[in-house]
């Protein structure tokens, strides 16, 4: 007699699970770091969460700096922070403009500050203090000039942009 085995149903990608990785406080200050990071500069800074990334986390990342039209700031002066938290994959991404002004290993320190911080379990202070220094290297290469609109909005983005991390 054939025994059927039961099939595994593979487990379906919900931006739900991505917006509720983080409390509605631990949201509040990240925002706050974003807005704070900005006040003082032309530069734009992004933060982008999903639960999975099944695929290279610089590609991921550099596809969702795009779909966010982060490389459409004036000075192209904008900052991603990726996040993949089930898969741990973590990718800053910073815009030509920016990456042109800033210490050879700049994003390495911010993310290696982050990585230490995310084991032990501090994921919105990490996220808050890169931010933060993200936005003192943007405020000292793009100051505040005085037409400083907010180019992008400063709310986190959940969840896949394409069918490619589905």
């Amino acid at each position: 007699m054939n025994q059927l085995k039961a099939r595994k149903t593979p487990r379906k990608y919900n931006s739900k699970m991505a917006e509720n990785f983080l409390s509605q406080t631990q949201k509040k200050q990240i925002t706050d770091a974003i807005s704070q990071a900005e006040r003082e500069t032309n530069g734009e800074i992004r933060l982008h969460l999903e639960q999975r990334c099944k695929e290279d986390v610089l590609d991921r990342a550099a596809f969702i700096f795009e779909k966010l039209g982060m490389h459409k700031t004036a000075e192209r002066s904008g900052v991603l922070f990726y996040v993949s938290y089930e898969d741990h994959k973590l990718a800053i991404i910073g815009d030509a403009g920016i990456n042109a002004k800033v210490p050879e290993n700049f994003w390495d320190h911010v993310k290696d500050h982050l990585i230490s911080e995310f084991k032990n379990g501090n994921y919105a202070t990490a996220l808050s203090e890169g931010i933060v220094m993200a936005g003192e290297q943007l405020k000292a290469h793009f100051p505040k000039g005085a037409n400083n609109p907010n180019e992008l909005s400063n709310e986190i983005s959940f969840g896949k942009k394409s069918k490619s991390n589905d």
